[in-house]
């Protein structure tokens, strides 16, 4: 309530708990000790340096003579050999899976049954086993036909002049991997939301435009970098194509181990070593590849590794300024 005219008002003494506070001094803050994390990484870093020591000193591996192969025309022509294995087999392979894929999710119950038989079969049976089974086709079949079943034949050709050993490696690995590839293919084209094939059939599109140009591109976002993945496996895959009579890479290296017993190690380690590169440049097309789709899909595209590197020294240095300052 207000005061009568006159009267004086009193105010009471400030404490020192109302002055106003002293402003507070700067405290580093100090992250939480770890010394598991330390344990465990020193612990990871003696056994890569024993690792390495071993690697390096050890006389067993002949590194004079792994340099002596490494760049061999010997191994070259095998290495030339795995990449255009590599090359027609993913080709096929993804056509063969992409033709599956589709018959899979046909509304014919027939198409639907050979695919998902086709697939069931291809990946349940090693790869070696079919490529064996190819080498020795012509023993089956020395002739091959093509006409009414049953009836008369239109043509026919020699099934031994067809079956080059590089032939007998490029459709073995094609089977094989076109069943893989029709799972990736057929995951990629569930992925696409419903609402995209609705949009489109509500557009009155016909059904093979809607497919090429609405769903397959969405698909791809999905497909490809899954399909890169599998390459890896193709590249390694390849190897067993030695056992067709085709000298690849590692065939190359088998058959100058046996001429020079003395250098299997060498050789093995040249194999390794370049296996090693192939499947790294895939691996770093892999991560463009995935980059580049994830396009409209993220907020924010992953960084490349020069990206990270020029952060990390960034954040370096800002870490060496804080330091100083303090």
């Amino acid at each position: 309530m207000s005061e009568p005219p006159g009267a004086t008002v009193t105010l009471a003494p400030t404490s020192a708990a109302d002055e106003p506070s002293k402003p507070l001094t700067a405290q580093r803050v100090l992250p939480l000790r770890r010394p598991g994390r330390w344990i465990a990484t020193a612990v990871v870093l003696v056994l890569v340096a024993q690792f390495v020591h071993g690697l390096v000193t050890n006389p067993f591996y002949q590194w004079d003579r792994w340099g002596y192969w490494f760049l061999r025309p010997t191994i070259l022509d095998g290495l030339v050999i795995t990449l255009e294995v590599t090359a027609y087999s993913a080709v096929l392979g993804l056509l063969g899976g992409i033709l599956l894929a589709l018959a899979r999710l046909s509304r014919s119950p027939v198409l639907r049954a050979v695919s998902w038989t086709y697939i069931w079969a291809l990946r349940s049976i090693p790869l070696i086993v079919v490529l064996l089974f190819l080498y020795n086709f012509s023993a089956l079949y020395k002739t091959l036909s093509v006409g009414i079943p049953f009836g008369p034949a239109f043509f026919s050709f020699d099934e031994t002049k067809l079956a080059t050993d590089m032939a007998i490696a490029v459709i073995g690995l094609s089977l094989n991997e076109a069943a893989y590839a029709a799972e990736v293919v057929r995951g990629g084209i569930l992925s696409v939301d419903q609402g995209q094939h609705e949009a489109a059939a509500a557009l009155g599109l016909p059904k093979g435009y809607q497919f090429r140009k609405i769903v397959f591109p969405q698909a791809l976002r999905s497909i490809i970098p899954n399909y890169v993945n599998q390459l890896i496996g193709l590249i390694k895959g390849t190897s067993l194509v030695f056992y067709v009579s085709l000298l690849d890479l590692f065939g190359s290296a088998q058959t100058m181990g046996s001429t020079y017993p003395g250098d299997i190690v060498p050789l093995l380690l040249v194999v390794t070593v370049w296996y090693l590169i192939l499947t790294s440049v895939v691996s770093v097309v892999q991560f463009y590849v995935e980059r580049h789709y994830a396009r409209g899909a993220t907020r924010s595209l992953p960084p490349t590794p020069l990206q990270k590197l020029r952060t990390a020294l960034t954040e370096l240095r800002a870490r060496i300024r804080r330091e100083a300052a303090v």
